[in-house]
């Protein structure tokens, strides 16, 4: 895998969505079908080499998990379960506030989305201060689900993210 093509890929914008914070976007690497290949490859193959147990449910982050997660979970014949901001998904709910680099928020799942004892990977684009993965989390231990790791495209190591969840983390990137 090219991570010099990839990381050329990603963009960064100063003082988005507010003062302060240094925005890693991530759609330009979606110019590059050949970039986004390699990604979710590289990320089937760190799941199939490395995780002994079959994964049932892959479940994205809002919003740019849902970019990575539905093609991962196609390629390991796995669900796909949204995690989504409170008010988005239809049917019955469940819900939990958790905080992030820039304030608090509301995370929503399906409540039948996964199943008492199904093995989870949770996707998402980027870690910084581990707020969102960790509502994720809770999210799926309420439905009794069991996260066997998380997988982030970048990791912020300095806010150190990884240190509030409750499963193994694997970043492609660490900035």
């Amino acid at each position: 895998m090219d991570l010099q093509r990839i990381n050329a890929l990603i963009r960064e914008i100063p003082d988005f969505p507010q003062k302060g914070i240094l925005f890693k976007d991530i759609f330009p690497l979606f110019q590059d079908p050949i970039a986004v290949e390699m990604v979710i490859t590289h990320i089937v193959n760190h799941i199939n080499t490395t995780i002994p147990e079959k994964v049932d449910v892959v479940v994205g982050l809002d919003a740019r998990g849902f970019l990575f997660g539905p093609l991962i979970a196609m390629r390991l014949g796995a669900a796909f379960a949204p995690v989504r901001k409170a008010g988005k998904l239809p049917g019955g709910t469940i819900q939990v506030s958790y905080e992030k680099e820039y304030g608090t928020d509301k995370f929503e799942m399906q409540d039948d989305s996964i199943k008492p004892g199904q093995n989870v990977i949770v996707i998402d684009d980027l870690i910084a201060t581990g707020g969102s993965a960790a509502g994720a989390q809770e999210l799926i231990q309420k439905l009794q689900g069991n996260v066997l790791e998380f997988i982030f495209l970048i990791e912020l190591e300095f806010l150190k993210g990884k240190d509030v969840l409750k499963a193994p983390v694997y970043s492609m990137i660490k900035a």
